[in-house]
């Protein structure tokens, strides 16, 4: 279970994001992290009820450093004002289409989909929906997908993608260049008791979709 201080520690982190200050508070995100991470555990462990081929992946390998890469970024704060973890294969450098889990003062949210897929992948994904569109539709279409995840996110075209006509009867989900879901919780339902049954829930949603791409990406 999410507890409080860890929400506190990444509150002060927002208003203080720079390398004194969290190593004088050192102690505090040490205990923070440790929460997320048992919760993480027990996340992964439901996981690989569904997913067979996390059988052998360990929770370490699914953390994310809270440092952030400033080497080429105009945004030189030292460190995330979240806590996130990647589930996969082996972790959260799978290769795959993964689960995506981040822990946010107001912002927590799980995600799942194409986001910044190669060129190669956008076009299979363009060739499948051409040809088969009923397959992903009969995914992301369904009354239950669209109640836990009503809105399609990412970047868009606004024209037809090359060697695709306007009148295409599936245009709106080609025009996609990256297709992705997002489920936010406040922080309030972050700490209630059942919620990691509600977590689990939209991640047992979002599977067939994660199934699909990993199926045309990477079989």
């Amino acid at each position: 279970m999410i507890q409080e201080a860890t929400f506190e520690f990444l509150r002060k982190l927002e208003v203080n994001n720079n390398r004194e200050w969290f190593l004088e508070n050192k102690n505090e995100y040490e205990i923070a992290k440790a929460n997320f991470v048992d919760f993480c555990e027990e996340v992964l462990e439901m996981l690989k009820v569904i997913e067979p081929s996390f059988a052998n992946t360990q929770i370490k390998d699914c953390i994310f450093r809270i440092n952030r890469d400033i080497r080429f970024a105009k945004d030189k704060r030292p460190y995330k004002n979240n806590l996130s973890a990647g589930f996969g294969a082996g972790g959260r450098n799978s290769g795959k289409i993964d689960y995506y889990f981040q822990l946010q003062n107001g912002e927590t949210m799980i995600g799942a989909g194409m986001w910044q897929p190669s060129s190669e992948n956008l076009a299979k994904f363009r060739q499948e929906l051409d040809y088969n569109p009923e397959v992903l539709k009969g995914i992301i279409d369904t009354p239950k997908f669209k109640d836990a995840y009503p809105i399609v996110h990412g970047e868009k075209l606004k024209r037809a993608p090359k060697n695709y006509s306007e009148d295409h009867p599936e245009i709106e989900l080609l025009k996609h260049k990256e297709l992705f879901f997002v489920k936010k919780f406040s922080n309030e339902k972050v700490k209630q008791k059942d919620f990691l049954k509600q977590l689990f829930y939209h991640l047992e949603v979002i599977k067939p979709y994660i199934d699909y791409l990993n199926e045309l990406f990477y079989n």
